[in-house]
């Protein structure tokens, strides 16, 4: 008897949103150092992949809606793949392979997922994969992939006993130990917004035995109906030339990683989280594109949607979409770094006590219920006004191993739904953080050039806590104008 179960109306949601220019397919590349052990990979994938049954089922119709349902078919080398090529990839080589294959449909007769194994001139080889966004959130499948890592040593594995050896209750403790590791730093990063709704979601149970919470319950419906207000009214952001109708074809770009002990320093000198001085070098990025091709930048704002994890502590390793969103403005039209920084330090502490996260997971889960021509209609109108999809995710902070070979560089976009043609991705990892961004061709077909301009963004503040009296960096007017003074 093969197992059903049915889709959730959000992941079902995600499971209409597909339109050939905006395929809802979340991408990783994993860089590694040295050649990965094929047999090993095929057996951790088989051991703690495939125990989620989602990635041996594929989907069904079934009356108005859809069930996951055992693929009676199901080959993992249908799945996981060497690419044989005629020599080993670059990086613009490995970027151009990945983008071609975020234009192209996963098998809708298969489970939505594959991995493929690519020869690199990298140092290694890397490992590319594709899942589509109806199994699972970004959180989620970043944490699935990264545990089929051996662990933080590569002699980790050799010191395990045989699998003949071995207890089952061994790897469930292993993998309960991995997972909790690596949610940690993640359930701490999440936005206020999140546990608000959480927050929400439990006490809406306990109402009738405690009516003295409806005062409380009333300010929080107060201000949801703010926040749905907003969503209602909100204008689409400026027209820029990362705005338009998107194309079929993607380019990916990746900077090299920075040490996030440098970004840590600077952040507490100047007063912001670590979060506030990547999104304003983000921007600054964006803006130094647009101002090096002529554009006018002035009073230019650029919205990012940007996930927020919604999960609580029972969905420790469960699969499915548990995350809102939240509208971010990046202040591109500020010219100077520093009152660009405080600008999005200000818009950041201000989502904080959003509830626009918990909102925008229950537009997801309505718009799943509804015919997919007003899901789409519905949905578009969200998208067309924003310009981009941020991710930023905190990774393991040690280097781990899969298959006898480190991971030195790990990289993942979500996709953009509706005409947004720009995803941006912040990850850390290794104690250090790197800047991944994905466009649509006809809209920016080098998006190494913004990519590139990242470090030295970020290069403007770590100059300014080293060469500018501290007492002075909390006015970004007299920092200008003494640097204006100091030039020649």
């Amino acid at each position: 008897m093969l197992s059903r179960e049915r889709i959730s109306n959000v992941d079902k949601a995600w499971l209409r949103m597909d339109r050939p220019s905006n395929l809802m397919q979340i991408v990783g590349i994993m860089l590694f150092e040295g050649e990965l052990d094929f047999t090993r990979l095929q057996l951790a994938v088989e051991q703690r992949m495939l125990a989620h049954r989602r990635f041996v089922q594929r989907v069904v119709a079934e009356g108005t809606g859809y069930c996951w349902q055992d693929d009676p078919d199901f080959a993992l080398g249908n799945h996981l793949r060497r690419v044989v090529r005629r020599g080993r990839l670059g990086k613009a080589g490995l970027q151009r392979f990945v983008a071609d294959l975020v234009s192209r449909p996963l098998d809708p007769g298969r489970p939505l997922w594959e991995m493929l194994v690519v020869d690199t001139a990298l140092g290694g080889q890397a490992l590319v994969l594709r899942i589509h966004h109806s199994i699972a959130d970004g959180i989620a499948l970043v944490g699935v992939v990264l545990a089929l890592a051996d662990g933080t040593e590569a002699a980790r594995e050799s010191h395990r006993p045989p699998l003949a050896d071995r207890n089952d209750d061994d790897d469930d403790h292993e993998h309960d130990v991995f997972w909790q590791a690596l949610w940690r730093p993640v359930a701490e990063a999440v936005l206020g917004s999140a546990r608000l709704a959480l927050d929400l979601r439990n006490q809406y149970g306990s109402l009738l035995s405690s009516p003295g919470q409806l005062i409380g319950i009333a300010r929080a419906g107060r201000d949801i109906g703010v926040e749905v207000a907003k969503l209602a009214l909100m204008a689409n952001d400026s027209l820029t030339r990362f705005k338009g109708k998107p194309g079929t074809r993607k380019e990916l770009a990746w900077c090299e990683p920075i040490p996030l002990a440098e970004i840590k320093g600077v952040g507490k000198v100047l007063g912001c989280s670590v979060n506030d001085l990547l999104l304003a070098a983000v921007a600054g990025s964006l803006r130094a594109y647009l101002v090096d091709r002529g554009d006018d930048v002035a009073g230019v704002e650029i919205r990012a949607m940007v996930p927020v994890n919604l999960r609580g502590p029972a969905d420790l390793g469960t699969l499915g979409n548990r995350f809102g969103l939240v509208a971010l403005e990046l202040p591109v039209g500020i010219e100077n770094p520093l009152a660009r920084l405080f600008e999005v330090r200000e818009r950041m502490a201000q989502l904080k006590g959003s509830y626009q996260a918990g909102l925008m997971l229950t537009i997801l889960g309505i718009a799943g219920m509804l015919p997919k021509p007003v899901q789409q209609a519905l949905l578009d109108l969200l998208a067309n006004k924003a310009t981009a999809v941020m991710t930023n995710v905190p990774g393991p902070t040690a280097a781990l191993y899969l298959a006898g070979a480190r991971l030195r560089q790990p990289l993942f976009w979500v996709p953009q739904s509706g005409d947004i043609g720009m995803g941006v991705s912040i990850l850390s990892y290794d104690g250090k953080v790197q800047f991944g961004l994905m466009t649509d061709h006809k809209l920016v077909p080098d998006p190494q050039s913004i990519v590139d301009r990242f470090a030295s963004e970020f290069e403007k503040f770590l100059m300014l806590v080293l060469m500018e009296p501290w007492e002075r960096l909390g006015d970004p007017d007299a920092v200008a104008a003494a640097l204006a003074q100091e030039l020649p």
